[in-house]
């Protein structure tokens, strides 16, 4: 549910005929919220000139009405909801990532994780680079203002620059002329296309955006895919960038990340994630009365969980809206108070009954004792915990913050003792085996529950490596 510190949401957007592309943009960001709730920021491209706004908060927090009435009409604009997972909470790595270059400016949103970052900044810096953020971000976009010293073309510029990249990358770079989206040889980040109406093209991490500004989706870069749109109207399709490579689509996108209206990949989200409740039926089933689900992200398992199994489905937990996602809250003391702040029991569908309690994760589980205690003192008499996910036993280094095997709860305890631990009567994991069947596919990246890395990762990948670095 709400212990995993995900990643962020990029968002491009590019019109004939100048528009306010800030407020378009800004409903685009506003569908992404769920991706990062950490910072926010918006760059419009007015015949060259940029005007970037930025900061840290929540879309609407950072773009009141006289903010977005500031910026200029323009052709092309990006935007970037942000969670870090490589970077501390700070202004400086918010994004767009502007830079003025001799060669011309840009802007960057970049969504994922580099796993060779470590090694790209430190070549870096023996060059002579000065970084003023601690975001893997920056490496990108020196990397690609470099390459631009050996071409007059952007888009030579990237092509030059991304073969250097390892990991997660779905981003999206503003020219002065051209909006040019990258999604990095393995897919683990969604990245997608829509039309405009009116004439133009959308870009955005899911389809959820495309909707919020009116677009009609046209399908997904692909891994490995680099999509210029330019000034004249045209979108073209570059592959030759990059070698060929497995696809490994991230697992969770579809169990946790994605908004459930969302497609990726030509797949629903919701029912991807109902699939999962039904598999999860099937491999732990359970005598109950009431089929409940965590909101929001658990709700749609605990509907498949549901139709699976012939119980009835109940609304057990009422989630404030007005609260973001308790693990965006850096400390876990704050995440711990956060969860009675956010959901409360519906005592009428739980009282004086055996309850099926679906989430989507178990991660610390101090989250999970908290839930269970609430239904408990709103009178559950039995509460069987089942998560549409494996247990995590492996960190990550493609864009989820599980940078340690140190607070995994699955990695020091057996299903049993995490059962006793929540409080919880019974409990239950996703198979691992089973995690194909959710999208159909089985290029899919479960590294952080087998252990099975993609790509070569580095020693320290520690979300605050860089922070270190600077302060030690």
């Amino acid at each position: 549910m709400n212990h995993i510190h995900e990643e962020c949401g990029v968002f491009g957007i590019m019109t004939p005929q100048p528009e306010e592309l800030a407020h378009l943009t800004y409903c685009g960001l506003f569908a992404l919220q769920h991706r990062g709730q950490e910072g926010a920021g918006i760059s419009v491209n007015d015949d060259g000139v940029f005007t970037t706004h930025k900061d840290l908060g929540l879309v609407d927090h950072v773009f009141t009405p006289q903010v977005l009435s500031g910026f200029p009409r323009g052709r092309m604009a990006v935007g970037h909801t942000r969670y870090g997972t490589t970077g501390g909470s700070q202004r400086r790595n918010c994004q767009p990532m502007e830079v003025n270059h001799q060669k011309g400016k840009m802007a960057l949103v970049h969504n994922g994780n580099l796993s060779n970052a470590g090694r790209l900044r430190s070549v870096l810096e023996q060059r002579g680079a000065i970084f003023h953020s601690t975001s893997d971000t920056e490496i990108i976009a020196y990397l690609i203002t470099q390459a631009r010293l050996q071409t007059d073309s952007i888009e030579d510029a990237v092509r030059l620059a991304i073969p250097q990249l390892e990991g997660a990358f779905s981003l999206i770079l503003m020219s002065a002329q051209k909006l040019i989206a990258v999604r990095d040889p393995h897919g683990f980040r969604p990245l997608c296309i829509g039309r405009l109406p009116r004439g133009g093209y959308v870009l955005a991490s899911e389809t959820c955006a495309l909707t919020a500004v009116g677009a009609e989706p046209v399908r997904d870069v692909e891994a490995g895919e680099m999509i210029i749109l330019t000034a004249d109207g045209g979108l073209r399709s570059d592959r030759r960038y990059t070698g060929t490579a497995p696809k490994r689509t991230c697992i969770f996108e579809y169990i946790y990340f994605a908004r459930p209206d969302s497609v990726l990949d030509g797949v629903s989200v919701h029912g991807a994630r109902k699939k999962a409740g039904a598999l999860l039926a099937a491999a732990h089933p359970a005598e109950a009365d009431v089929i409940i689900g965590v909101p929001d992200s658990g709700l749609d398992a605990a509907l498949g969980y549901a139709e699976a199994s012939g119980i009835p489905y109940g609304i057990g937990l009422i989630k404030n809206k007005y609260i973001g996602r308790t693990f965006i809250v850096p400390s876990q003391s704050e995440r711990d108070s956060g969860v009675q702040l956010k959901l409360s029991p519906i005592r009428e569908t739980v009282a004086g009954r055996r309850v099926v309690l679906i989430d989507d994760s178990i991660v610390r589980g101090t989250t999970s004792r908290r839930i269970v205690t609430l239904l408990r003192n709103a009178g559950a008499r039995e509460i069987h915990m089942r998560i549409s996910s494996p247990p995590f036993l492996h960190p990550c280094y493609y864009g989820t913050d599980i940078d340690s095997e140190e607070n995994l709860i699955a990695c020091h305890h057996t299903v049993q003792e995490i059962a006793e631990i929540i409080g919880a009567d019974s409990l239950g994991f996703l198979p691992v085996e089973t995690l194909p069947q959710l999208c159909g596919s089985a290029e899919i990246c479960t590294a952080c529950f087998t252990g099975e890395y993609p790509t070569a990762v580095e020693q320290d990948e520690s979300k605050d490596r860089f922070e270190r670095k600077i302060h030690g």
